[in-house]
């Protein structure tokens, strides 16, 4: 597989919508996952814990509804992506990004399988990097 990068947009619970439609302008597979299908039921199971289209083209776009009990911040709601199964080189990437950054969410094992982190690197910028299993 390697690595790829692209952005990650966060969503005030119309991920779907927003997906669906950009599958409808730029085509391709679009795969959906739920907060209630990766195993967190109550308010909110029913919104996009993680989208993905992969266009005809090759481009790809990743979203997700903000999570039950985080609060939802236009203007920031956008983040860089880098995912792929090169973990030495992924984990490179994010000690070098980690220079000066603040750890969101620390590298390390996640319920779906990869090792997951988030950081914002010293110029503001939101970057999540993902190992894939």
């Amino acid at each position: 597989m390697g690595s790829m990068l692209n952005p990650y947009v966060q969503f005030d619970g119309d991920a779907r919508e927003a997906m669906e439609f950009y599958q409808s302008v730029l085509g391709g597979d679009l795969k959906v996952m739920t907060f209630g299908e990766s195993g967190m039921p109550g308010p909110g199971a029913d919104k996009v814990m993680h989208a993905q289209l992969t266009s005809e083209a090759g481009y790809t776009i990743m979203a997700s509804d903000t999570p039950p009990g985080m609060d939802y911040k236009p203007g920031q709601n956008l983040s860089i992506s880098i995912s792929g199964d090169e973990a030495d080189r992924l984990r490179g990437y994010w000690e070098g990004l980690g220079e000066g950054a603040t750890v969101t969410i620390p590298l390390e094992k996640q319920m779906w399988g990869d090792e997951f982190g988030a950081l914002v690197d010293r110029f503001g910028v939101s970057w999540m990097v993902d190992i894939t299993s």
